[in-house]
């Protein structure tokens, strides 16, 4: 017997498939899925756990189900709507994967005895021959690539982990599965928030914060003209266009969400753009930030292909200096920093800068 392999199963396939590279391999799996959201929850429900359950028996491996509901709530949901309430578009993925995915399954592996964990994430560890750090890099296939939500990791953490699916495609990953027999061969993705299932983020920070909610507020422009009046800004996000209810002969996009003073300002195109972001609580992979002038691809949302920049690390925030201005770089998102296919680190987007 090999060595012993904590593997996180949400009862997809990616983490069926996971499980079952770490079997074939030799080495003992012991599959955990985290119990996190609500029975609407689109995955890590109880329905999930049964799937993952099921998986694990066809496998033979031993299957535990730890129940972290409480601490979801508090450090995610709930984080989650207080950023709408402040004006932020938040991305609670990143937060679900650091927190739930890597340090609480980190821990409970160490309960296991197990050496690491391993994940259905789309992504690559190797060690920089130069340096001997580890280094994250993207996937093989870049349509699943899913470092983005993974730039939080540090060396004690990439050490400890492992992704059996970096290099496959999610075709081979769905052959695998038919070929061992899983239950989860066919099982659609979730491409939604999990505890959003409907997509009405609103409605979710409504039910979480009945108390805080801001009310009606004007619609701005630029200049701090009165446009319109709208429902509460945590309908809003930057870069949105419909649903404005403004009648204008030009396109008018929401451009800032101003919490302090409950409005929501909006502009054209070019004032969507932004020349310099402030990224801030920026993570680097190394566990160094890099010389100030390095040249990165950007990624400042999760469908973003990424932009051209120059990074100057500081000691509150680094500044993303774009080589051409970004439309809808949205306080509350994450900023991904690469280089080629390694990713530099990350942070969160606090706002446009000079």
């Amino acid at each position: 017997m090999g060595s012993r392999v904590v593997v996180a199963m949400s009862g997809g396939v990616d983490s069926s498939v996971a499980a079952a590279c770490v079997v074939e391999r030799g080495d003992e799996a012991i599959g955990v899925t985290l119990h996190l959201a609500g029975e609407r929850s689109r995955c890590c429900s109880l329905e999930d756990a049964d799937d993952a359950r099921r998986v694990a028996e066809r496998l033979g491996i031993r299957f535990y189900v730890a129940n972290y509901r409480d601490r979801f709530r508090s450090e995610v949901i709930e984080g989650f709507a207080d950023a709408y309430l402040a004006g932020r578009t938040p991305i609670p993925c990143v937060t679900c994967n650091q927190r739930f995915k890597f340090d609480y399954l980190l821990e409970r592996a160490r309960v296991f005895g197990a050496d690491r964990v391993a994940s259905g994430h789309y992504a690559r560890i190797d060690r920089d021959p130069a340096s001997g750090r580890l280094r994250l890099l993207r996937a093989s296939d870049p349509r699943k690539d899913q470092t983005y939500f993974l730039f939080g990791l540090d060396q004690d953490q990439l050490a400890a982990t492992e992704f059996p699916l970096g290099q496959m495609t999610k075709d081979e990953v769905r052959a695998r599965a038919r070929a061992l027999g899983l239950v989860t061969a066919e099982k659609p993705e979730s491409q939604e928030i999990c505890f959003v299932p409907d997509g009405d983020y609103a409605a979710v920070v409504e039910g979480i914060r009945p108390g805080r909610l801001p009310g009606e507020g004007d619609v701005v422009d630029a200049a701090g003209r009165v446009l319109g009046r709208h429902r509460g800004i945590h309908h809003y996000t930057v870069g949105q266009r419909r649903g404005l209810g403004l009648a204008s002969s030009d396109r008018l996009y929401v451009t800032a969400l101003d919490a302090a003073r409950n409005r929501v300002v909006v502009g054209g195109e070019r004032e969507l753009e932004a020349p310099v972001a402030r990224v801030e609580d920026v993570r680097w992979i190394s566990g160094e930030p890099p010389p100030a002038g390095t040249r990165a691809t950007v990624r400042v949302r999760h469908r973003h292909e990424g932009a051209a920049a120059r990074l100057e690390p500081g000691p509150d925030a680094t500044l993303v200096r774009f080589e051409a201005p970004v439309r809808a770089v949205a306080p509350g998102q994450a900023a991904v920093f690469y280089r080629g296919d390694e990713v530099l680190g990350g942070g969160w987007i606090a706002g446009s800068a000079t």
